[in-house]
């Protein structure tokens, strides 16, 4: 479906919604909490709240960067009144849910997000369930997933899902941002819902240029483990080699298919992409004579997060969880851009 923003006809009309009050975030399939650090480090007036996390690795990194201490929980289990949603005159409460991708993206099997299905995507409606149970609706609710979200298979489901919140009171507001629009270089494109309670204009961040290279993710690499060393990568070297190409950036390559990416762009990471494990990762890059794979570390660059956090989650997990945790959250710029929308 072609990226557009939706938008109410008499929507220019309306008054610009701006959060005034300190922020209570509430974060429902929190993963490790990029929405909590896009409001770190916007340095906005916000306090932890609520974290619905089921992911023992995830909420364990969560803890280590935000020096927390939340349980590992299922959504299932838990009831509105859990949520703590009171004295919304003092507070705006601000709900995020990044529910499971897996059964939506075409990475997985597309089973779907329909109510009952059983499926991990299905989820969502977790979310409805909620909603329904809570006095005191939060006034704010941020949605973020893959754009297969409203594909056609999709949509009666996402169309159900939006009406559903126009029932309870909300405007909405949805569009697919790109992070290689907003200051990242990675091609990962994602759908963003803003939901606020009442009748509200909101206006989706314009797009910067990019302006960062390759080389600003980059780590000097010597663990062998992190190099690809086979046949087809020798012959992809030394094609290179033969045509003389000339760059003024590292040569980003799509290593299942030895080939150049395009725009030498890093493309979407995702659960599994750069596994230094299986060496079966998506993109990597060439280093002289070499190809290797991204490290954990450079991924989380990738997706916008900060050193320090990378090193306070490497100290709870493995190097495979921290690539899994990267490629399952949400690059931190984009959000970052949002809530400016948001914040007064």
């Amino acid at each position: 479906m072609e990226e557009f923003e939706q938008l109410n006809i008499f929507d220019i009309t309306l008054p610009k919604f701006r959060i005034d009050k300190p922020i209570r975030l509430i974060e429902l399939f929190a993963g490790i909490g990029s929405q909590a650090m896009a409001l770190r480090d916007l340095g906005a007036d916000f306090e932890h709240h609520r974290v619905v996390e089921f992911d023992k690795f995830a909420i364990a990194s969560y803890n280590a960067i935000h020096g927390t201490d939340f349980p590992a929980i299922d959504i299932t289990k838990i009831s509105g009144a859990d949520l703590g949603i009171t004295s919304t005159d003092k507070y705006c409460y601000l709900m995020t849910y990044s529910f499971p991708c897996q059964d939506l993206s075409v990475a997985g099997k597309q089973k779907g997000m329909a109510q009952g299905s059983g499926t991990r995507s299905g989820l969502l409606w977790e979310v409805e369930r909620l909603l329904n149970e809570v006095k005191n609706l939060p006034q704010v609710l941020i949605m973020e997933n893959v754009p297969q979200v409203h594909s056609q298979i999709n949509m009666n489901d996402f169309q159900k899902w939006i009406e559903f919140l126009e029932s309870k009171g909300y405007s909405n507001h949805w569009k697919d941002l790109n992070a290689k629009d907003y200051g990242v270089k990675q091609n990962r494109q994602r759908c963003f819902m803003v939901s606020i309670l009442g009748n509200w204009h909101f206006k989706f961040p314009c797009k910067i240029p990019l302006k960062i290279k390759t080389t600003d993710y980059l780590i000097e690499s010597e663990e062998k483990k992190h190099y690809i060393k086979n046949e087809k990568a020798n012959k992809f070297i030394s094609d290179i080699g033969k045509q003389k190409m000339i760059f003024q950036d590292v040569i980003v390559v799509k290593t299942r298919e030895m080939r150049i990416a395009e725009n030498n762009m890093c493309g979407t990471l995702t659960t599994d992409s750069c596994t230094s494990s299986s060496h079966n990762g998506s993109y990597g890059i060439i280093e002289g004579d070499r190809i290797r794979l991204f490290t954990a570390n450079e991924c989380w660059r990738l997706m916008g997060f900060s050193d320090i956090d990378f090193q306070k989650a490497e100290k709870v997990n493995s190097n495979s969880q921290l690539y899994k945790q990267a490629g399952n959250s949400i690059v931190k710029d984009v959000l970052i851009r949002i809530f400016r929308q948001l914040i007064a």
